[in-house]
């Protein structure tokens, strides 16, 4: 079943009010195709991939998931720091950070991050996740995802622009397109942990019992 994004505002409310301002549509529902290849997992998308760690990793996880997502959000706020000083930054994982937006509202997040510098795309993602309550549950989310994008950087017309950048948003939604079709991505978040797919919020333990094995001499 598909993740359902976290807004405390009324959905529909939400949703109408990012359409209308970023001029988008609700994505398609996509066929899953049959089959993977540890290849094609690591073909990037149109954007170029977000990456942690060494490249020589024993170990590649990649993550698919959706800004507006509770059980991202999650696993961003509750795993995501064991698992980085446990096996990231020890040179044990390499972690591919995917953005599969859920809704108009989680692309326009997803936008933003990917308009800011290489250097703040992570911690800014993870200042989303952090604070998903507040903007995602606002009852102006555009003006709540502004103010966070200030902090980084961003000014009124560079947000803007941003959120009408073509590139951009056409390179997200082939993303995403690549990953249902190909990958059989149909809920965030999502894992490919060498391969071996991983649906749903996972603890640090759970990883454990995962990556332990795989990085046996």
């Amino acid at each position: 079943m598909m993740s359902q994004p976290f807004f405390r505002a009324d959905r529909r409310t939400v949703m109408r009010s990012a359409a209308l301002a970023l001029g988008l549509a609700a994505l398609p529902a996509v066929a899953l195709a049959q089959g993977k290849t540890p290849e094609a997992l690591l073909q990037a998308g149109p954007l170029g991939d977000k990456v942690l760690g060494r490249d020589d990793a024993p170990v590649t996880i990649i993550e698919y998931a959706s800004l507006t997502c509770g059980h991202c959000a999650n696993f961003h706020n509750r795993t995501f720091p064991a698992l980085k000083e446990k096996y990231i930054d020890t040179g044990k994982v390499r972690l591919i950070f995917r953005e599969f937006p859920l809704d108009p509202l989680s692309t326009a997040a997803s936008m933003m991050a990917r308009c800011s510098s290489e250097q703040r795309y992570f911690p800014l993602v993870s200042v989303l996740f952090q604070q998903l309550p507040n903007w995602a549950g606002s009852d102006k989310p555009l003006d709540a995802l502004l103010a966070i994008a200030r902090q980084a950087g961003f000014t009124q017309e560079s947000f803007e622009a941003c959120l009408k950048n073509q590139s951009v948003y056409d390179g997200l939604n082939a993303a995403k397109k690549r990953g249902a079709e190909v990958h059989g991505v149909n809920s965030t978040p999502t894992f490919f942990i060498n391969g071996q797919i991983r649906r749903g919020d996972m603890s640090i333990e759970d990883l454990d019992k995962v990556l332990e094995p795989l990085l046996k001499p």
